[in-house]
């Protein structure tokens, strides 16, 4: 339920399953045609709409302005702009391409997500569970929602961010604490989940001392490789226990 509605109170805890995706989408309505301007910024609320759209249909792309642009015809520096704004408005999350040096040709463009997950589906109109398991951003939106809880979940010292080559070498989720941990979390969707090739050598390529692979089932156990396979509730937990 709360991956499907989202985590705004109103949303997460209607009476019944038609009244959350309207209070989202009345939500989205008044953010753009009252509470936006409000704060003094001049966008056209249908432009912000659609490119607020494309995002959720993008989720977890990495942002290119100019391919975002040319798709919603605007300008690279309006699309910039429009990111900019949603995400100082809390609305959208840009996470940070991991930022040592490996010597290997690394992604610099930062990924972005809508960051409340049944804000995600009400964009998308994905209004069921059923719905959204069929839905081509199933994977993305689950991705999210993940990267969204585990960085908040977090002691707010730690560093969040994602590390990918050229060549494929892929972790979905960095995190850097002070003590110098590093732990490489690949989020997968399936309740039994391997860890791919990509994972294993970006794991090693930023000297993890921790991989994990986050999903949605209800047991902890080991993979090959030393890899833990946990689930989302309980990375969290571990998370949160270490901002005491």
């Amino acid at each position: 339920s709360l991956w499907l509605r989202g985590g705004f109170p109103e949303s997460y805890l209607a009476s019944n399953p038609d009244a959350s995706p309207r209070w989202r989408r009345d939500f989205i309505k008044t953010c753009l045609e009252r509470d936006i301007p409000t704060f003094g910024i001049a966008v056209p609320s249908e432009s912000l709409r659609r490119f607020w759209t494309m995002i959720a249909h993008l989720q977890g792309s990495t942002f290119n302005a100019s391919s975002l642009a040319r798709s919603l015809e605007l300008s690279p520096k309006t699309a910039s702009r429009y990111v900019e704004l949603l995400v100082d408005l809390l609305l959208v999350r840009r996470l940070e391409p991991w930022s040592g040096s490996v010597g290997k040709r690394l992604i610099r463009a930062p990924k972005v997500y809508i960051r409340d997950s049944g804000m995600c589906h009400a964009l998308l109109g994905v209004a069921s569970i059923d719905a959204l398991l069929s839905h081509p951003v199933v994977g993305a939106s689950w991705e999210g929602f993940v990267i969204e809880n585990a960085p908040n979940s977090s002691p707010d010292d730690v560093n969040a961010s994602f590390y990918r080559t050229q060549s494929g070498a892929e972790v979905d989720l960095v995190l850097e604490f002070p003590s110098g941990e590093t732990w490489a979390v690949e989020i997968k969707k399936s309740l039994s989940p391997r860890a791919s090739k990509g994972f294993y050598i970006g794991s090693a390529d930023i000297g993890a001392t921790r991989t994990i692979i986050a999903y949605p089932g209800d047991t902890y156990y080991h993979q090959g490789g030393g890899v833990e396979v946990v689930p989302v509730v309980q990375l969290c937990e571990e998370l949160a226990a270490r901002r005491d």
